[in-house]
């Protein structure tokens, strides 16, 4: 059966050539020769090869030399040195240098024929490997957040930055500003992307069970617990533990996750074995750890081990150029996840988008758009097509005028507005003739944006 893989043989002496040329064709390998190392670079360069079969003593380059340009050309290049008995410590030199293995004169087919085998079987696994993790890395990839703000952009450079490093990472904002989406991103362009990112909701959790939750426990026959429990350092191991709300951290839970941090090492509820433990940690806080040290409650020295980096993310309100940018991520996300057609934002609802307050921030954000998605009957997001206790607040004048004809003119600017202006569209939508919309127009003094 003809297979794919391709062998390149460099070797001077012709009979080996043509022996070995015939022996690895009649097994089903596509074969090339040459008889020297100029040859076989030139070969190597235009050509793409499975495995080499590289001679040492070689006229011109030897199979040395010839071994470290493939090599600089393809790092993960596959070549089999042949050498006689005499020359075994050069070949142990080659291997140094990066080669797979070597055979010795004469030459055994079954034995070659076996190590090829193994050596095209490695690459393969090698390649697919590489595939999955890079398609593990593009699946579990986080979104990348989206901003014009110039505190986000800085915030941006810095994740570059300190993604690089196994330093430990404070980020600070309120409740809903992304703090976990910057720690995923980090952990996605860090060493340890391809290992466990753990989360923990440390605000959510009492101090006994938290404690259950970061060291497992060992079994218990007495409590009815028959196996051994792993906890999040040890899931973490090698990749990243977040540990959101520290600030609600207990002081004895606090001095627990200290000696951790300082030993790499912890010991099982219930048990006395110490275990090793490597993750790279990053804490998140929603409230004023420095006010709460000053009074007293939390420790000084945890807060210098989270505080190696400090990322303060501020909230939504004092960002307002980025609501918009966000928005529309939000609705081309779920658009897609919900296969639904990606609407616009009508301009009515984009004003109110940006003047509203958002006191959950993004997290409020992300989820009035998905009811939006969700809920809008056409093409275009209205302001009515938002959670009703948002768009509630639309009707309430920044000059209090709460009058009949005040609203009646918001409400026909927006119908206008969300139409394009299109009169009879907009007559027939708000039930009236088109006299009358041109009427009110006129009185209400309104005009196309």
């Amino acid at each position: 059966m003809q297979r794919r893989e391709k062998i390149l043989v460099v070797d001077d002496e012709k009979i080996i050539r043509e022996s070995l040329y015939s022996w690895f064709e009649n097994e089903g390998y596509q074969v090339d020769t040459a008889p020297d190392g100029e040859t076989g670079l030139e070969k190597f360069r235009i050509g793409k090869y499975d495995l080499l079969l590289v001679d040492l003593k070689l006229p011109g380059i030897n199979g040395l030399q010839l071994l470290k340009e493939v090599k600089e050309i393809e790092r993960e290049a596959i070549v089999i040195m042949i050498t006689a008995f005499a020359s075994i410590p050069t070949a142990i030199a080659a291997l140094k240098e990066g080669a797979y293995d070597y055979v010795t004169k004469p030459v055994d087919p079954d034995e070659l024929t076996h190590l090829v085998g193994k050596a095209i079987d490695r690459k393969k696994l090698q390649i697919e490997n590489r595939f999955l993790k890079e398609n593990i890395a593009s699946i579990s990839k986080p979104d990348l957040p989206v901003g014009e703000n110039n505190q986000m952009k800085i915030i941006f450079e810095m994740i570059d930055t300190i993604s690089e490093t196994d330093a430990s990472i404070l980020i600070t904002g309120e409740s809903g500003t992304g703090k976990e989406l910057i720690a995923k991103v980090i952990h996605s362009k860090s060493g340890r992307k391809y290992f466990p990112f753990i989360s923990v909701k440390c605000g959510a959790l009492s101090e006994s069970m938290l404690e259950q939750e970061l060291f497992g426990g060992e079994p218990d026959i007495q409590r009815g617990v028959h196996l051994r429990r792993k906890g999040k350092f040890e899931m973490a191991e090698n990749g990243t533990l977040y540990l959101d709300e520290v600030n609600s951290i207990s002081p004895k839970m606090q001095v627990e996750i200290l000696k951790v941090l300082e030993t790499n090492q912890f010991t099982r509820i219930g048990g006395s074995e110490q275990v090793s433990t490597n993750f790279r940690l990053i804490a998140a806080a929603n409230a004023n750890l420095e006010k709460l040290m000053s009074e007293g409650n939390f420790r000084e020295d945890l807060y210098y081990k989270f505080n190696v980096f400090n990322i303060c993310i501020p909230p939504l309100r004092d960002r307002r150029e980025d609501i918009l940018p966000l928005s529309k991520a939000f609705i081309k996300k779920y658009s897609n996840r919900l296969n639904k057609t990606a609407k616009k934002i009508s301009l009515d609802a984009a004003e109110f988008l940006v003047n509203y307050e958002w006191p959950g921030n993004v997290r409020e954000l992300e989820n009035a758009i998905e009811r939006a998605v969700v809920v809008g009957k056409s093409d275009i997001i209205n302001v009515e097509d938002l959670p009703m206790c948002i768009s509630s607040i639309h009707f309430e004048f920044d000059d209090g005028n709460m009058s009949l004809s005040a609203m009646e003119r918001k409400h026909i600017n927006r119908v206008l507005n969300d139409n394009k202006w299109n009169i009879s569209k907009s007559a027939q939508i708000l039930e009236i003739d088109r006299v009358t919309l041109y009427n009110k127009i006129k009185r209400y003094n309104l005009r196309q944006r």
